[in-house]
């Protein structure tokens, strides 16, 4: 049964989106974010085409919802799979009794929300992205990046007997990118300032399919990488079920256009793994998957191993709360993973000295190869000498112009605006030179999220507009 919501947000459904935040604060229904999202959520656009889609379900079935769970992802009804799937295009294209002539064509682009009330009933509801119109669809429908694979993964310790798929990657030559925490007409200006060829946007299984971003990035004539997020909750409860979804979803992050997959982020610590698993084997045996689903989607998509957190925490290498990034590569070494990448994942956002300085941080820890870009590049080298690296995170943090930065960070305090462009710069040279780096992308272009994570303080963009390190990284990259 159709329900079409016309013009702005109107008084009742301002109200009832008031109501709907009170209640979900008070509720343990989660929403994983990505790096891009601060703590407060109560401004995010899903939050509210959430509370259109419960109001757009409530007004259809006559009684409220109550939710025990609830997921999105960003749709279009416009391509190909939609119109095989209903027969025709637009948001109103889920729902049979509407004639075909009388669906709406002109919207095609929107969420789909799956909301599950607590008597176990399941409603899905589209919203487009203005919020002015929604749906409720006929029956709930699973998308491809949900579905579950058809091959179980292979059991601990077992290798594929399949051998690796066969890959058409192109890494050769060297490339910038920047994260951004939306690709807007001022961050792509400034990319390109920046001579930077690649965009990168973290998704997350279970919420974004990667359309919006893949979209935004060929609008702007950018490639783009997008790192996938799992869900480390689900990885812990049924390793191998979620391995096989997992896969699946990064396969249709493929086959959406994605010209680069980075598989997972940071999966060295309980932060972003299952604490008490955490090993670089283990982390393979995701990633052999993730490959094939790859490869099998689209060959010539970049499969970039997940980096993992520089860090040196452990006496031992590896802990339950996680592992010295070292030890880790060197695991996922021993178990195979140079046959499932194109490119080796590396983090470096820990700088306080020159790219191409070996010594002189101003830390009680001056000795660990961490603090040092020729350093780091070396370790990862060591592991995967067949490998060119990409960085996936590349930045160097400064307070100027925000104010002080966390104790955390105090080791950045000396670090200026000044020096942050010019060994933004210093660390392509650095990178390229060593003919082995393929890839790196600035963390990060225009985060302004400013706090105990001070995302901020590595934007090129700063506050005001200016942007040094688009002139310095621009002079080296067209020099």
């Amino acid at each position: 049964m159709q329900n079409h919501q016309t013009g702005t947000l109107s008084t009742r459904r301002l109200a009832t989106f008031l109501l709907t935040l009170f209640i979900l604060s008070f509720s343990t229904l989660t929403l994983a974010q990505d790096d891009s999202e601060s703590d407060d959520n109560s401004g995010d656009p899903v939050m509210l085409g959430l509370a259109v889609a419960r109001e757009t379900v409530e007004e259809e079935r006559g009684m409220p919802l109550t939710l025990v769970r609830w997921r999105y992802y960003e749709d279009d009804w416009s391509n190909n799979a939609t119109l095989q799937l209903y027969g025709s295009f637009g948001i109103d294209n889920c729902i049979v009794e509407i004639p075909v002539l009388l669906k709406r064509t002109d919207i095609l682009f929107g969420w789909t929300f799956s909301l599950l009330d607590v008597s176990g009933k399941e409603y899905q509801a589209r919203v487009s992205y203005d919020l002015a119109e929604s749906v409720v669809c006929d029956e709930v429908r699973v998308p491809p990046q949900f579905a579950p694979a058809a091959a179980p993964a292979a059991a601990e310790g077992e290798a594929s007997a399949a051998p690796p798929a066969a890959s058409t990657a192109n890494t050769g030559g060297f490339s910038l990118g920047g994260h951004v925490v939306g690709l807007d007409g001022t961050a792509a200006s400034l990319m390109n300032r920046a001579g930077m060829t690649w965009v990168k946007k973290q998704v997350t299984h279970g919420i974004s399919d990667g359309g919006s971003i893949i979209g935004a990035a060929r609008a702007h004539g950018f490639k783009a990488l997008l790192g996938a997020l799992g869900d480390k909750n689900r990885l812990a409860a049924d390793f191998d079920g979620y391995v096989r979804e997992f896969a699946d979803y990064v396969g249709f992050l493929a086959s959406q256009g994605a010209d680069a997959i980075e598989v997972w982020n940071e999966p060295n610590i309980q932060h972003e793994w299952p604490s008490g698993q955490i090993n670089g084997a283990s982390y393979t045996r995701l990633l052999q998957a993730a490959y094939q689903a790859i490869k099998a989607a689209n060959p010539a998509t970049i499969v970039i191993s997940g980096a993992p957190a520089p860090t040196g925490f452990s006496a031992t290498g590896c802990e339950a709360g996680g592992c010295n990034d070292n030890t880790f590569v060197a695991q996922m070494a021993q178990a195979g993973a140079a046959n499932y990448m194109d490119c080796v994942g590396v983090h470096y956002n820990a700088g306080a000295v020159p790219p191409n300085a070996t010594s002189g941080a101003p830390v009680g820890s001056a000795g660990h190869y961490s603090w040092y870009l020729p350093s780091m590049m070396q370790v990862y080298r060591n592991a995967f000498p067949s490998k060119p690296l990409c960085f996936t995170e590349l930045g160097y943090v400064t307070g100027e112009g925000l104010g002080e930065l966390p104790a955390r960070f105090a080791w950045a305090n000396g670090n200026s605006l000044a020096e942050q462009a010019a060994w933004l710069a210093g660390a392509v040279n650095v990178a390229r030179g060593s003919g082995y780096v393929s890839m790196i992308i600035v963390w990060n272009v225009n985060f302004t999220h400013w706090g105990g994570d001070p995302q901020a303080g590595y934007a090129m963009l700063r506050p005001g507009g200016g942007c040094p390190a688009c002139d310095s990284l621009g002079a080296v990259m067209r020099g």
